[in-house]
Formats: C-alpha cells, structure tokens, sequence
C-alpha cells in the first residue's frame, strides 16, 4: 500500500501563485481563460467544499508535472525538490499521485469501487493509493473536471456523463459537497 506522509502543506498561497506564473501557468490556454486560472478556481472549489488545506494547494499545483488529460508541465519530475520545498512533502506526494494518474489503466478500475490499483504513468508501476490519498484525488479531479465542463460545453457534452459515471460507484469516497457538485452539475446529463 502506498501511503503519503502527513505533514500540513504549506499554506502560503501567494508564493504558489507566484511560483506557477513564474513557470507559465498564466500564459497558458486552459478552458475558462489561462491554466493558472484554472487552478485557482479549482483549489477554491475545494475550499469551499471544505477540502483539507493540503489538499486544496495540491489541486493548486494538480497540473505542475502536467497530467494525462493536459500534456504541458510547469516542473520537469527530476525536480520534485523544488515543489516539495515550496508546498511541502505530503503536498507535493498528491500533486504527484494526480499527475502520474494513467488514466486509460486507472479510470476503469475505479468501477471496481474503494480499493482501485492506479497506474503511474511515469513508471508504469501498479500502486494502490491509501484511503485519504485515494479521497483527496477524486475530491481534485471532480473539481477539476467540473471546472473544465463549466468552461467548455463541448467537453461537457463530450465527456461529462463518462466522469459521472467513473465517479458514481466511489462516489462514497467523495466529501457531501463534492458528490453533490458532480450530481447537480453531471447526473442528468449522464441519465440521458
């Protein structure tokens, strides 16, 4: 079982902020305007969902290693250091688990329910999330994904009742709030 450590995150938001616009987050094209505003409303949709602080500055960072679904990266891997300086260890072990996330190998296992084993795109290695980490990532990629659809109805109408559907069988891993965001926003379309 993989397990993340457990020290807080760092909570200084504006250093982030400055960091991710010093690696081109603001220059970016992302659905809803730049990808560095993408992150903010991600990590504040976590917030408001009453996500842990780690968990909201990791979905502040999700996109530094870029991710499966979002090829650019802000940081190359072979300088996690420089992240986990910044936000922390267990932060940064989030950040990490989001972006190495092999969606192809990963999404469908998720049906299977509270106990998937993830692929890790970057090494290819079979790894299953501890509980908490396993929660803070669906919690990251529902807001993500949501943020995503709200900006682009195509995506929406593309892909939107395929993540209903990969998160309703977890959807017990999901805080109230997150599950609630994902029912309201995705359910009736996924219905159809």
């Amino acid at each position: 079982m993989s397990e993340i450590p457990t020290e807080p995150a760092s909570e200084n938001r504006s250093a982030i902020e400055t960091f991710l616009r010093d690696r081109g987050a603001a220059a970016m094209a992302h659905p809803g305007g730049t990808l560095l505003e993408h992150l903010i409303r991600v990590s504040r949709r976590l917030a408001e969902w009453g996500a842990r602080p780690e968990v909201q500055i990791a979905a502040l960072c999700h996109a530094t290693y870029g991710t499966d679904g979002f090829a650019p990266s802000l940081l190359d891997l072979t300088d996690r250091a420089v992240l986990t300086e910044l936000v922390g260890e267990r932060t940064e072990a989030l950040v990490y688990l989001y972006a190495s996330c092999d969606r192809a190998a990963t999404y469908p296992r998720l049906r299977g329910g509270e106990r998937p084993v993830f692929r890790d795109r970057f090494t290819d290695a079979d790894l299953q999330p501890a509980a908490e980490d396993l929660r803070a990532f669906l919690e990251i990629t529902a807001a993500n994904e949501l943020d995503v659809f709200r900006h682009n109805e195509e995506l929406a109408t593309r892909y939107g009742p395929a993540m209903y559907r990969l998160l309703e069988p977890v959807h017990s891993l999901l805080s109230d709030a997150a599950w609630d965001a994902v029912r309201r926003d995705l359910g009736t379309s996924s219905e159809a």
